[in-house]
């Protein structure tokens, strides 16, 4: 299939990827690691809305796919860090403008469902 029209294929890398970051809690982690390195506590703060057991599956999902780096420090009590990869770190600009998108679009879109259901 030629162009963009068979990025999606159920075999494509692409499709993997953006079956990722669509995950309702993968941009919001990432937008939260955006300025460097965060505690897990302080990311459940951070975030709202999330549970403990929520965050650390999906810190452990954008780690195996090469987004997050996890940093164990030896201290007592043992400190872990989790912050972008370089990888990671390119997908900020995209979060940026799709939430400026959402921003400027959000009300529009509301009134579109309550037409749609009104």
């Amino acid at each position: 299939m030629s162009g963009s029209r068979g990025i999606f294929l159920a075999d494509c890398p692409a499709r993997l990827a953006v079956e990722l970051i669509a995950d309702k809690w993968t941009v919001v982690v990432l937008a939260g690691l955006s300025e460097g390195p965060v505690r897990h506590g302080d990311l459940v703060e951070l975030i709202g809305g999330i549970s403990r057991k929520m965050l650390t599956q999906t810190l452990r999902r954008l780690e195996a796919h090469g987004l997050v780096r996890r940093q164990a420090y030896a201290e007592a009590p043992p400190r872990v860090e989790y912050e972008l990869t370089p990888l990671g770190a390119t997908l900020i600009e995209p979060i940026h403008t799709l939430t400026e998108w959402a921003r400027a679009n959000g009300d529009a879109v509301l009134d579109a469902l309550d037409a749609a259901h009104g």
